[in-house]
């Protein structure tokens, strides 16, 4: 069943019900929309889009930040038989021309934070765009731009004439463009539809479930692991803004069960409980059955630590990559909790093997690069043949993601191809030296890069932010690190912040530039 066809049945089943709830802690503001409101905006806009000159294939851009409308926008744009084209929040001008320009979009739509990177590109995006919708306030709106709900009032809930296939194109997702410009991945209907069945196997929701979406919804992290509840027509909260106390707040007066987290969210909440900033005493969190945390490696220190305030709760790890329509390609698995530290098995569906560079695979335990095939490999990376050529290899995505399986066929991701670390002949794994790091009690975060060395080709350099309130030294940091073998310690330490993207992974180009003067990226053979 396509996606938005489980929409329409979650109207039919649940209409009155909440199907979202947004929350602005900020202002003191809460809203929310029953299924039957948001299938009928989703249809509004398919018509509205159809109105305006839309037809099947046709790409339209949506740049807004996470908001009530962000969902039914997304869905609408699905039923119009178009292809949605959400862009990362971060992307500049620049960014945003370019994909506009792939993609050949023939609407934007957009919010108010955004209008000042449309205006400075506008005359290259009216080449080929038709029409802008703006979403928000009436009086921000651009004077260029149509009212998103002028839009819906004049459409109609006619359903619209468009027949979809499983395998019709559905999305391009540009990846973040950390290392270069973003490719974009090509994802058809029934790659959505699969991330829905797989996400709900592994996390087992139910219609009384309700999910806290934080991270932004332009990802495919975010909204695959709220499929999970959208299958089974259960809740979803919508964050704007995050703190410590905002989410739990969240939890406790939404009643929410399930909450996806970054590990730097994870890791401010478990300070603000050892600071007493926030008591867990004064929250109602009986409910709240899972925390599971995706995009980034997970040092095993802080589930731990996690443990010891929430023993009651089930913990899941996700692995996943926009190719693969996000997460759950491989997962721990919530009875796995005795494999903490590795990122799991083939999740629901999928096939996962670990080879060298001749696609042979290696002998247990040693690594080598993941591999993936599955229900949510995507199609293709949308008008780039040699990036293809180069990522999916008879029907497997290269993932180039270092990896090693223990005896017990799990695994266990090692480090991105491109940040390992030679220095002196030796492979060095920076994901490793971060985990090993981040169990000091001073350390909040970390990242490990290497900079170019005349005599060892790379040494090894840490980059280490402190927990608030803490003094750290050099020395405290060299001494922890005499547990490890000598060659694997840090020769450079810095004390700063580590910089992450919305998603929560480091940006390893950024720490290069500005620490080892490397502007360009390169992979490096296992």
């Amino acid at each position: 069943m396509l996606i938005t066809e489980i929409l329409a049945e979650n109207a039919r089943l649940y209409g009155n019900e909440a199907a979202l709830v947004e929350r602005e802690p900020a202002k003191n503001k809460r809203s929310e929309m029953t299924w039957k409101t948001f299938d009928e905006q989703a249809t509004l806009m398919a018509n509205a889009l159809g109105h305006k000159g839309i037809d099947k294939g046709d790409d339209v851009i949506q740049l807004m930040m996470n908001c009530i409308e962000w969902l039914p926008v997304y869905f609408g744009i699905l039923r119009s038989g178009a292809r949605a084209v959400p862009l990362n929040f971060r992307f500049l001008a620049d960014k945003i021309r370019f994909c506009a320009e792939i993609a050949e979009a023939k609407i934007v739509i957009f919010g108010e934070e955004f209008i000042d990177r449309i205006n400075e590109i506008k005359g290259d995006l009216d080449k080929r765009v038709l029409f802008y919708i703006f979403v928000g306030p009436d009086d921000k709106r651009p004077d260029y731009a149509l009212q998103y709900t002028d839009l819906l009032s004049s459409s109609d809930l006619q359903p619209p004439d468009i027949q979809l296939d499983p395998s019709d194109d559905a999305a391009l997702y540009f990846t973040s463009g950390t290392t270069g410009m973003p490719k974009a991945v090509l994802l058809t209907h029934q790659n959505l539809e699969s991330a829905c069945y797989v996400e709900n196997r592994h996390h087992r929701q139910t219609h009384e479930d309700n999910f806290l979406c934080i991270p932004p919804l332009y990802h495919t992290g975010a909204k695959m692991h709220w499929f999970g509840n959208f299958v089974v027509g259960a809740k979803a909260v919508i964050m704007k803004g995050v703190s410590p106390r905002w989410i739990l707040e969240a939890v406790s007066e939404e009643k929410v069960t399930i909450v996806w987290l970054l590990v730097p969210w994870a890791l401010d909440i478990l300070i603000a409980i050892e600071k007493n900033d926030v008591e867990l005493k004064d929250y109602e969190l009986d409910q709240w059955r899972l925390m599971h945390i995706g995009a980034q490696p997970v040092p095993p220190s802080l589930i731990k630590k996690w443990k010891k305030f929430f023993p009651d709760h089930d913990y899941d790890t996700n692995y996943g990559l926009t190719e693969a329509t996000g997460p759950g390609c491989v997962h721990l698995g919530m009875e796995n909790l005795h494999k903490i530290g590795a990122i799991g098995i083939p999740g629901f569906g999928w096939e996962c093997r670990i080879v060298d560079i001749k696609m042979n695979p290696v002998p247990l335990g040693e690594p080598g690069e993941l591999i993936l095939k599955g229900p949510g490999v995507m199609k293709t990376y949308y008008k780039n043949p040699e990036a293809t050529a180069d990522t999916l290899v008879d029907g497997w995505l290269l993932t180039g993601d270092i990896a090693r399986m223990d005896k017990e066929n799990f695994i266990w991701l090692i480090d991105r191809k491109k940040d390992v670390i030679i220095t002196g002949g030796e492979n060095i794994y920076p994901v490793e030296l971060e985990n090993f790091l981040i169990g000091h009690e001073k350390i909040h975060d970390v990242g490990v890069i290497g900079i170019p060395d005349d005599r060892l080709g790379e040494i090894v350099a840490a980059v280490v932010k402190v927990k608030p309130g803490m003094e750290m030294t050099k020395e405290e940091i060299q001494a922890f690190c005499e547990q490890i073998p000598r060659y694997r310690r840090p020769r450079k330490i810095f004390f700063d912040d580590v910089p992450r993207n919305p998603t929560g992974k480091i940006e390893k180009p950024k720490l290069r530039k500005k620490y080892a003067g490397i502007t360009a990226s390169f992979k490096r053979e296992i």
